[in-house]
């Protein structure tokens, strides 16, 4: 139980910080609601009782009180439906505020630097995380915590009400009322736990797994593997139905323990009942209202069942997005050079998460400002790491790095499902079109963008679709000239485009990075020439840095492989 509390405390806290009072009102609201229905049964049975017996004389039937009673009964039923009302606004709107505050925080985690170079094999994930899993936590507000302080407030007020009547009784019926009415549910929420985390995680499986069927269809075609991929997705869901059947199981056998639960209680009631009416401590319509108090008192209990289902789930999603809800999760920011330099490298060790050995060792390097490098070595042996650092998206494990603020040109071109607008106020949120503009044209767009009749409110499909290799490396490199930071880090810029088109790139380049400090990551004669100096990185170390004008420059760019 201390390790369950331990896994939701991150999400309980971000509840309580972003809707604590709405939170707290709704379960007040929902006990009050339940309280009042309770109170309406009760005094509904001791009316029509009470009616009833004075009604068999006629000295009783005048003197009765008639309205007394009937408007506390309407009272109690206008409070219940008030209640009732003002419950379900305000419990949904809390919970509604709150997951849209769990999403953007999530989100923000799973943006960092970090996280989001973690997420590239695993896309699907994310979007578990971001739907089914916070989803999941909408049980713990609603079906959890709500239905247990509606379910205990209901106890102490049927305890207290009995108690009226008889203290031993209303004691002993709090008593009862309170330990099955609790164990049932926790103990049915650890015996879901285990399947209702199965039954999460096949939903996870299926859901990935048909996402690689249907984008890799041509791809398992072509490897004869469709048939595979088809029977490991009803794998997934033979799996899936497995956990399902064995926690709708669990439910039954809660269900059936209520009932005897509940049918147990009401005959403790219905004889204690009469044997107090027996013996004069009580009236016939006392009896009907501490009859109908316990009969209503254990209906909140049930309600517990469906949350102890969900609890497993719950605590599985909270256990995997909590770590991402930490300020502490903030990705790593070099700190500032010394003035004359746009980035120091002193010692510097990188290590990747579950690497066995570590991408860049002992590194030193300087680059003043407005100077532009070419960073050259093998595949694999840390160029696109030395850049992750400079960017901050890598923090060193020994060393000391400084660095400018700095904008990275991945080699991969990242377009979103948008329009073209869209796609450029990624860099710049506040630019105007004028801006815009300049920026397509200085990337050799511009006129391509003129001709499309809607211009920049132009829809790119998913990863850009719409647009040529070449189109689509000329909107990044525009985005890139809409970042005015000093430092620009590009990984392979002209990587897969044709010689003339990335020729003209990387003039473009040039033109636009002139006053600023260039890394650029490559093993491409056109693009290293741009660079005043050259590193060469071999397994993870400076093994060597040249000038322009200097033989090794020369003997470093004809190691280099030609346009």
């Amino acid at each position: 139980m201390i390790t369950f509390l331990g896994d939701i405390k991150p999400v309980l806290r971000l509840f309580l910080q972003t809707r604590r009072r709405e939170l707290l009102l709704g379960a007040t609201l929902s006990v009050a609601t339940v309280t009042a229905g309770i109170a309406l049964l009760g005094l509904s049975g001791w009316f029509i009782t009470a009616t009833a017996l004075a009604g068999l004389s006629a000295a009783t039937a005048a003197t009765f009180d008639v309205f007394a009673p009937s408007s506390g009964i309407r009272f109690l039923a206008i409070l219940r439906t008030a209640a009732r009302y003002g419950e379900r606004l305000t419990t949904h709107n809390a919970a509604l505020a709150v997951l849209a505050a769990l999403r953007e925080r999530l989100f923000r985690g799973w943006a960092s630097p970090g996280a989001a170079r973690a997420l590239l094999n695993r896309p699907a994930r994310l979007l578990f995380r971001l739907t089914a899993d916070i989803d999941a936590l909408d049980s713990l507000y609603l079906r959890v915590l709500v239905p247990a302080a509606v379910a205990v407030g209901t106890a102490l007020v049927a305890s207290a009400t009995l108690g009226l009547i008889n203290p031993l009784s209303g004691l002993l019926f709090g008593f009862c009322l309170v330990l099955p009415g609790l164990g049932l549910p926790i103990a049915a929420g650890r015996l879901a736990l285990k399947h209702a985390r199965r039954r999460a995680y096949g939903i996870e499986i299926i859901r990935s797994r048909a996402i690689d069927l249907v984008a890799g269809q041509t791809d398992l075609l072509m490897a004869n593997r469709l048939a595979a991929q088809q029977q490991a997705i009803a794998a997934a869901d033979a799996y899936t139905a497995k956990a399902d059947d064995r926690l709708n199981r669990i439910e039954t056998g809660v269900s059936i323990g209520f009932g005897l639960v509940s049918t147990a209680l009401l005959v403790a009631a219905l004889l204690t009942s009469a044997t107090l009416m027996q013996t004069g401590t009580i009236t016939a319509p006392v009896a009907a209202l501490g009859v109908l108090v316990a009969f209503a008192a254990t209906e909140p209990f049930a309600a517990l069942r469906r949350g102890a289902m969900e609890f497993g789930r719950t605590v599985l999603a909270a256990k995997r997005i909590a770590p991402r809800l930490s300020a502490a999760q903030a990705g790593f920011t070099p700190k500032a050079p010394p003035h004359e330099l746009a980035f120091a490298l002193q010692n510097v060790t990188v290590s990747h998460d579950g690497a066995a050995s570590p991408a860049l060792r002992e590194v030193a390097l300087e680059l003043r400002r407005g100077e532009h490098i070419a960073v050259v070595g093998s595949s694999g042996a840390g160029k696109s790491t030395l850049l992750s650092l400079l960017s901050g998206e890598l923090p060193p494990s020994a060393g000391v790095a400084a660095a400018l603020d700095a904008t990275l040109l991945t080699q991969r071109t990242e377009l979103f499902q948008d329009t073209l607008r869209g796609n450029l106020l990624l860099a710049a949120p506040n630019a105007d079109d004028d801006r815009l503009r300049d920026a397509l044209a200085a990337a050799g767009l511009l006129a391509d963008v003129d001709t499309l009749p809607s211009g920049l409110d132009t829809p790119l499909g998913e990863g850009g679709m719409g647009l040529s290799g070449g189109q689509s490396r000329r909107l990044a490199l525009a985005r890139l000239f809409l970042r005015d930071t000093p430092l620009w880090l590009l990984d392979e810029p002209t990587e897969g485009l044709d010689g003339r088109t990335a020729r003209d790139v990387l003039h473009r380049l040039a033109l636009r990075a002139e006053g600023r400090a260039l890394v650029i990551a490559t093993h491409i004669r056109r693009e290293a020439a741009l660079a005043d100096l050259i590193a060469v990185v071999t397994d993870g170390r400076i093994s060597e840095v040249s000038r322009r004008g200097e033989a090794a420059f020369e003997k470093a760019l004809d190691r280099l492989r030609p346009d």
